[in-house]
């Protein structure tokens, strides 16, 4: 391990060059504004999901050290980010009313259905909760036999729900790079495997939502050592037991971003679709929580 004052001057010179990278580069196509969140909680931080309610200013957020909170967004008359706030953040509960346990409380991907149900997929013990309302106890849903064989830090990163109510995740890491993502799908009570995601170079997923064009939109990441995160954001038309119409609808340059992690995708008071991300700043000082928007050209 490095020592803490080595370790520093590392982390000091990549937020140096991510910085600079990013001033000298051009925005992508689409790219509304960055909004650094900042909230005074001991919890505050490593923000794995988001889901943006269909109004664009309601908001929440997960953590990936079990815990959520709900707030308000507010935006100027472009409709670009200005100011953030929300409740003091909760830990997830259990299937009582006592919080997770630390080492079943590694949350990563959240999907909340149109009867405001909200599921929470996990690594670690991979395992998706369904939460009736926000705040409450959890159920948990049965496992696919294969959660179990998932590394522990690369397990569920991604989930998101369909317009009927079908769930469907997937693990950061399929294994090597030439070997495609395997998709999990939840339906009538039991899980499936119906298909996989083809996996494009060195990016790895970690978001993923359903639009309100009925895309499957996923959120993938590179981490390039001192040059910060790349991002990429691959749409995917689902028909049956796969998935078609492949499309790279956003790919940002090393450092343009923090490490974006959660994907809200909804549809703005134009009628165009916006991607809204949040990123996970691994509870360090040289990183930020940042709240991205892209809005997708019709």
């Amino acid at each position: 391990m490095y020592r803490r004052s080595g370790f520093a001057v590392i982390a000091g010179v990549t937020l140096v060059l991510a910085l600079e990278g990013s001033a000298s580069q051009p925005a992508a196509e689409g790219y509304i504004g960055s909004f650094v969140w900042t909230m005074d909680d001991a919890r505050f931080g490593g923000f794995s999901g988001i889901e943006v309610a269909p109004d664009g200013f309601t908001f929440t957020a997960l953590s990936d050290r079990g815990a959520w909170t709900r707030g308000q967004i507010t935006r100027d008359a472009e409709g670009v980010i200005t100011a953030m706030a929300a409740a003091p953040i909760e830990l997830l509960k259990g299937n009582k009313v006592a919080p997770l346990s630390v080492g079943r409380s590694d949350s990563e991907g959240m999907a909340t259905g149109a009867d405001g149900e909200i599921y929470v997929s996990f690594e670690g013990a991979a395992r998706v909760l369904r939460y009736a309302s926000f705040g409450g106890s959890a159920e948990n849903l049965p496992q696919h036999p294969d959660f179990r064989k998932l590394q522990r830090n690369s397990a569920l990163e991604a989930l998101a729900i369909d317009a009927e109510g079908t769930l469907y995740t997937l693990p950061e890491r399929s294994g090597r790079e030439d070997r495609p993502f395997h998709v999990y799908r939840f339906r009538k009570g039991a899980w499936d495997q119906p298909f996989t995601l083809p996996r494009r170079g060195s990016f790895l997923p970690v978001g993923a939502d359903f639009g309100p064009d009925g895309r499957f939109y996923l959120l993938e990441r590179q981490f390039l050592g001192i040059m910060g995160f790349a991002s990429r954001v691959r749409s995917f038309t689902l028909i049956g037991d796969g998935l078609t119409d492949e499309q790279t609808v956003l790919q940002t340059p090393s450092g343009r971003h923090d490490n974006l992690e959660g994907l809200s995708v909804w549809r703005d008071g134009s009628g165009a679709i916006r991607l809204t991300m949040i990123s996970d700043d691994n509870f360090r000082f040289f990183q930020r929580t940042e709240v991205v928007e892209y809005r997708l050209p019709d």
